[in-house]
């Protein structure tokens, strides 16, 4: 062995590895099995090196990268003698101790560890003295002891040891056989002195042999209690033996304690706490090792833990309530009212049911973050689980506790978590919701979601009814369409519909820009946005309903002017419409060209997205072919219903229009409505659609400055149609000033904010004839009609 170290030269710097659960002797060969990436990467410098490394424990075993504070100072030299890898990955190594270091130095820590290590040399025994004699005699007598108490040892280490006469290498070949604890093996490799480690050797078996003599007699008391019925029970009785000896009470009978204290602190209704203690008594007279066991007291902690009866205190102060929602949100009139409306209700009489809500709008509008400011201004705790994608009904009801891992649904889930049975609890995106082979979730929440249900919910795995009226439940939706009609029976729905130009100006104000300031740390005193600027970033850089797109942009904005500052930059960053663009880049957006007269064929029609509101310009011509209709532009059925339904109309008034029957016959009517690459699909742009085939057939030029929404019937009956509000921002951003909309559309009116009214001229029309005499070019309406009443 002393050859062997001999043929290599160790080197200052090493490449080191992190051991755990062992301690690394000299002359010890050994298997190790290496798959942390930082010991891969120390085991592939050592073999491209001179496959020396250098192997060291760690203090904290659970530690995965392990800092130079977690690691031992002294460790062994060793040689790599193979390697394999395996193909989980691993690499297999066979290793060589060589000689004890100590390290001086960290030189690298990644991508592996380098240290600087000064190599220790033993001091030599000059004389085997009588001391040492019985000293190593003395080790060799404790391993036969170790070996009669059942310790399994090499067979062959006996016979080795007693070839052996250096001390030191007997301390070390015994101390990396015997399997001492970390602690323990690292003291002795620490010791210089031989002798001294013969000592702190022999201190450390004397220590292992009381332990399996106590081992050996708590085996023999606890077989002394055994009968042959009960020999299944073995190893509970060791351990049984073993508290004895250590002066320890009964760890179940404790449990058990605990679980009544528990009961009593729960405030469980009746019938709960009569099942509870029923399924108490059970579990004490099972066998705490038996697989029922652990069910029965996963069934009971959830019975304990869930709050039957435990309820928030509601803040009743109404303005301090309408404080915080106006701290927190900007307009929402609607919402707020309602819950303004349950607290004082709620101030009045006491006990009352939970309303289920309904916020219905698109993206980005503040719908999950209203229910975050309710619960803020109730007092109350909240809590959120998101539906979309759910497909099993377990999701919402759980499982029965017929199958193993069995657990409650999430509701329960989350009132346990709440730690009150009174929370604010949104059910994030319920159009969403699945349905296969397991069930349909949405049927499972007409229990959840019924007033006059929800006070005796039984979930499957508690099988005990869990009232929930107190609960005020919101739930979240782009669409009501996809949502099934029960279930939307159940919620009173309040429409988000997206915010104006000028509300989103104020909110960014308000709200969004002093928000990111704060998250990007910049003084708000060193950026200066004009409100002309933020009202360019809206219609150039977003196109949403709501603020998601907004406060990404602003965000973008505030990480240039961050970089700027840490970069050393001083002074106020302006940012102006000019150089915007400098910030964000192009804009993304280009507004609908104006357009600069008045034109024969084309319409301006309004179309609805969960965007909001877009104008949507329709194209008619009328050219020579055998009188079909052509509709391009990437149309949906319902649209296409529309165009025919328009053009019957056209061809059902060509009389009192002036138009020559032959013409329908002569001429092919082509639609296009541009943006080819955009589905469309609605039947809004019936009106839109008839003014259009109606000028091109007459030659009559489209007004540019009005625009029209509504849906047309075969008798020129104008129908209502949505997103009014919408569709009057859109036109306000196409700077169209006079609106055509159904006369049944009158009371949308009063969701259009009174600024924008009195910008826009809206014109009610019940009838086609209405439209026409305000779209089209009224004198030449006229004269047309004039000459045919002539004709006549």
């Amino acid at each position: 062995m002393d050859q062997e170290k001999d043929q290599f030269e160790i080197p200052e710097i090493l490449p080191m590895l992190p051991v755990r659960e062992i301690v690394i002797f000299p002359y010890m060969i050994l298997p190790l099995f290496v798959s942390r990436e930082k010991s891969v990467n120390a085991i592939e410098e050592a073999l491209s090196r001179d496959r020396l490394i250098f192997l060291i424990a760690q203090r904290d075993m659970t530690d995965e990268d392990p800092t130079p504070e977690q690691i031992y100072n002294v460790g062994t030299i060793a040689v790599v003698m193979r390697m394999l890898k395996l193909a989980d990955g691993r690499l297999k190594i066979l290793v060589q101790g060589l000689s004890k270091g100590v390290i001086s130095e960290y030189i690298q820590l990644k991508p592996t560890f380098l240290v600087k290590i000064q190599q220790i040399h033993e001091p030599e025994v000059a004389e085997r003295t009588s001391e040492i004699e019985a000293l190593m005699r003395g080790i060799k007598e404790q391993l036969e002891k170790l070996i009669s108490f059942g310790k399994v040892l090499s067979p062959d280490l006996v016979l080795i040891l007693d070839s052996i006469d250096e001390p030191g290498r007997l301390a070390d070949l015994v101390c990396s056989n015997v399997g001492l604890n970390v602690v323990r093996a690292q003291e002795i490799l620490e010791i210089l002195d031989p002798v001294e480690r013969l000592k702190k050797l022999s201190e450390a078996l004397s220590k292992e042999i009381e332990v399996l003599a106590m081992q050996v007699k708590i085996q023999s008391q606890a077989k002394e209690g055994i009968s042959k019925t009960q020999r299944e029970y073995f190893l509970r009785e060791q351990m049984r033996a073993i508290k004895d000896e250590l002066g320890e009470g009964d760890e179940r009978t404790e449990e058990i304690k605990e679980i009544r204290g528990k009961i009593k602190r729960a405030k469980m209704p009746e019938e709960v706490e009569r099942e509870v203690n029923k399924q108490l008594k059970r579990l004490e007279q099972m066998h705490p090792d038996a697989t029922e066991a652990s069910m029965v007291r996963t069934y009971i902690e959830w019975l304990v833990e869930t709050p039957w009866g435990i309820s928030t205190a509601d803040n009743l102060d109404i303005k301090k309530a309408r404080q915080v929602l106006d701290d927190d949100h900007y307009d929402l009139e609607k919402v707020k009212e309602r819950i303004l409306e349950f607290l004082g209700v709620h101030k009045l009489k006491k006990q009352m049911k939970g309303p289920i809500l309904c916020f219905v709008g698109p993206p980005g509008v503040g719908k999950t973050s209203l229910g975050k400011s309710i619960a803020g201004a109730l007092g109350r705790k909240f809590i959120r689980i998101s539906l979309g994608g759910i497909r099993d009904e377990a999701e919402i009801r759980g499982h029965r506790r017929t199958y193993v891992g069995a657990l409650p649904g999430r509701i329960i889930q989350s009132m346990k978590q709440a730690g009150s049975n009174n929370p604010v609890f949104m059910l994030d995106e319920v159009d969403k919701i699945g349905a296969d082979f397991r069930g349909d979730p949405s049927a499972a929440l007409l229990e959840v979601l019924d007033p006059e249900q929800n006070n005796t919910f039984s979930d499957h795995y508690l099988n005990l009814p869990f009232d929930l009226s107190k609960v005020m439940f919101i739930t979240t939706a782009n669409l009501t369409d996809p949502i099934p009609s029960a279930l939307k029976d159940r919620m009173e729905v309040i429409d988000l519909p997206g915010y104006t130009e000028e509300e989103k100006l104020r909110i960014a104000r308000k709200y969004l820009l002093p928000r990111q300031l704060e998250e990007n740390g910049i003084d708000g005193r060193v950026l200066d946005i004009a409100d002309q600027t933020i009202r360019q970033i809206i219609a150039q850089y977003t196109r949403e309903a709501g603020l998601r797109n907004l406060e990404r942009e602003l965000s973008s904005i505030c990480r240039k002017v961050a970089r700027r500052i840490a970069e050393g930059e001083n002074g106020i960053t302006k940012v102006t419409a000019a150089n915007l663009h400098k910030f964000l880049g192009p804009p993304k957006y280009l507004a609908e060209a104006e357009r600069d007269e008045n034109e024969v064929g084309v319409s301006a029609g309004l179309a609805w997205t969960q965007a909001g509101g877009e104008m949507l310009y329709v194209e008619a011509s009328a050219v020579k072919g055998r009188g079909s209709l052509v509709l391009t532009g990437h149309l949906g059925d319902v649209m296409k219903e529309s165009a025919q339904a328009a053009l019957t109309y056209a061809r059902s008034k060509a009389k009192e229009l002036g138009i020559d029957d032959n013409l329908f016959a002569e001429r092919e009517i082509h639609i296009h409505v541009p943006a080819g690459a955009i589905p469309k699909d609605g039947p809004s742009a019936g009106v839109t659609m008839a003014i259009s085939i109606i000028s091109a057939l007459t030659n009559i030029t489209v007004k540019k400055n009005v625009a029209m929404t509504g849906e047309i019937t075969l008798r020129g009956r104008i129908l209502p149609v949505g997103g009014i509000k919408e569709k009057t921002l859109a036109a306000m951003r196409g700077k169209i000033r006079t609106l055509v909309i159904p006369h049944q559309n009158k009371k949308d009116l009063d969701e259009i904010p009174p600024y924008v009214r009195k910008k826009m001229n809206f014109v009610l029309a019940k009838h086609m004839d209405d439209i026409l005499a305000i779209a089209l070019d009224d004198r030449k309406l006229r004269r047309g009609r004039r000459n045919k009443a002539a004709k006549k």
